[in-house]
């Protein structure tokens, strides 16, 4: 099957392009990328005029919760949510239930994907059997079954011996250790970041030292021991100066940020709302602005969602009672745009960038360009079209997000996985329609 995009900018950081151009696919994959491409007879076109046609959007962390917690998403509709929100491809967390510590929980992941997923699926494994931080989990296995990194996301791995060894094991396979940075005793019974509106909305505080200090424990193993460590969810900046020093000296480390601590802030929490709830909290103005700083100059290397579904049951309730997390496939890329490229704190080939090439390097995933030869997973944006966000209209089964009611302007406007058109306008789709 061949399809034809026309008359887009293309914008290719990979390979340097930003221009004019059609992009021909053949048979799924990258074919050419010329002017006044002429298709062949019965090719399907894409009119791309007035759009951006890049490659296919990676977000490297996401919770699809199946197995076991199907009742708040299941690879199915959180593929869809990620086909929704342009992304083409997404790397999900090894919290379900049974969690993703042995081959056979990475073959289901896996062979649910083939079956019932829009966008491909990269199974992330666990460090530890079972989350518990105790002993290590078959990480050899969980590598020969096709996971991409190894993490324990939603709880952090407090015995340093273990991670080290952990971090050795794994140099082998070429795969990093993802961390969720947080001391566990440091941050106990917090809800939201500690300091002054913490204090005076009365309720128990994170202080962003309970992430640096892990930061600066998984610096020193990565140093020790040579392995690749990625900072999930990078939130103050302590931790950011951290990261950008032990760059500097040459330690394997890369970090990520989602776009909810981008665009706020600890006062979003005043309201008491439970979707302002998250791990790590919302930080202070300052963390924020640090955080876009240095997503701009390359010492944070992607973005990622952290798409945290809960059920509408565990979001109701007190603050304090209330689950940690937000979901966010399907409304990252229209806030980023709105709210960072528009007004100008971000360029659109910066956003770009993060959202494709870093996330691919870091994972060692295909993808993240357009060059010829390569599978066809193409983002297509329309930077002017507005649309309110409405959860009661998303594709995840969740509806656990602070952005509703939001106006922006900018958005996906189609997803190509393989040459197929899985997502045009917010509709999914089962086939190829152009």
């Amino acid at each position: 099957m061949s399809v034809l995009i026309k008359g887009g900018r293309v914008l290719d950081p990979a390979n340097g392009v930003d221009a004019i151009q059609d992009v021909l696919i053949q048979e799924g994959k990258i074919a050419r990328l010329e002017r006044g491409l002429q298709p062949p007879e019965a090719t399907p076109v894409i009119n791309a005029a007035g759009k951006v046609v890049c490659p296919g959007f990676i977000d490297i962390h996401v919770h699809l919760r199946e197995p076991g917690y199907e009742y708040k998403e299941t690879v199915a509709t959180g593929t869809k949510a990620a086909a929704a929100g342009g992304f083409t491809a997404v790397a999900c967390m090894a919290n379900t239930n049974p969690v993703n510590d042995n081959g056979s929980v990475t073959d289901y992941i896996r062979a649910k994907a083939r079956s019932e997923g829009s966008v491909r699926v990269y199974p992330i494994g666990a460090v530890s059997r079972g989350l518990e931080g105790q002993e290590l989990a078959e990480l050899a296995e969980l590598a020969e079954a096709g996971c991409v990194a190894f993490s324990d996301d939603g709880q952090p791995v407090m015995n340093s011996a273990l991670l080290r060894r952990a971090m050795e094991y794994t140099l082998p396979f070429g795969l990093p250790i993802i961390s969720h940075a947080e001391d566990a005793h440091l941050a106990q019974g917090g809800v939201m970041n500690e300091g002054v509106v913490s204090t005076e909305l009365g309720l128990a505080g994170r202080p962003a030292a309970a992430e640096e200090v892990m930061v600066a424990r998984d610096l020193c193993l990565a140093e020790l021991t040579g392995a690749h460590v990625h900072i999930a969810h990078l939130s103050t900046a302590g931790a950011l100066r951290l990261v950008r020093d032990a760059k500097t000296r040459g330690i394997r480390v890369s970090a990520e940020v989602t776009p909810h601590h981008l665009l706020l802030n600890e006062e979003a929490v005043r309201g008491y709302d439970p979707n302002t709830k998250m791990n790590p909290p919302l930080r202070t103005k300052r963390d924020q602005e640090a955080l876009l700083e240095a997503l701009a100059d390359g010492t944070i290397d992607c973005i990622a969602t952290d798409h945290a579904p809960h059920a509408l049951s565990e979001k109701e309730g007190e603050f304090d009672a209330a689950a940690a997390g937000v979901i966010g496939l399907e409304t990252a890329v229209s806030l980023l745009l709105d709210r960072l490229v528009r007004p100008g704190l971000l360029d659109l080939k910066t956003l770009v960038t993060r959202l494709t090439t870093g996330p691919a390097r870091l994972l060692n995933l295909p993808g993240g360009n357009l060059s010829p030869g390569v599978d066809a997973d193409v983002t297509i944006l329309d930077l002017e079209r507005e649309l309110t966000i409405e959860p009661e209209h998303f594709h995840s089964k969740s509806r656990n997000t602070p952005f509703g009611g939001w106006r922006v302007t900018g958005m996906p406007w189609m997803t190509l996985v393989g040459g197929r058109v899985v997502m045009w306008e917010r509709v999914i789709k089962s086939g190829l329609q152009a």
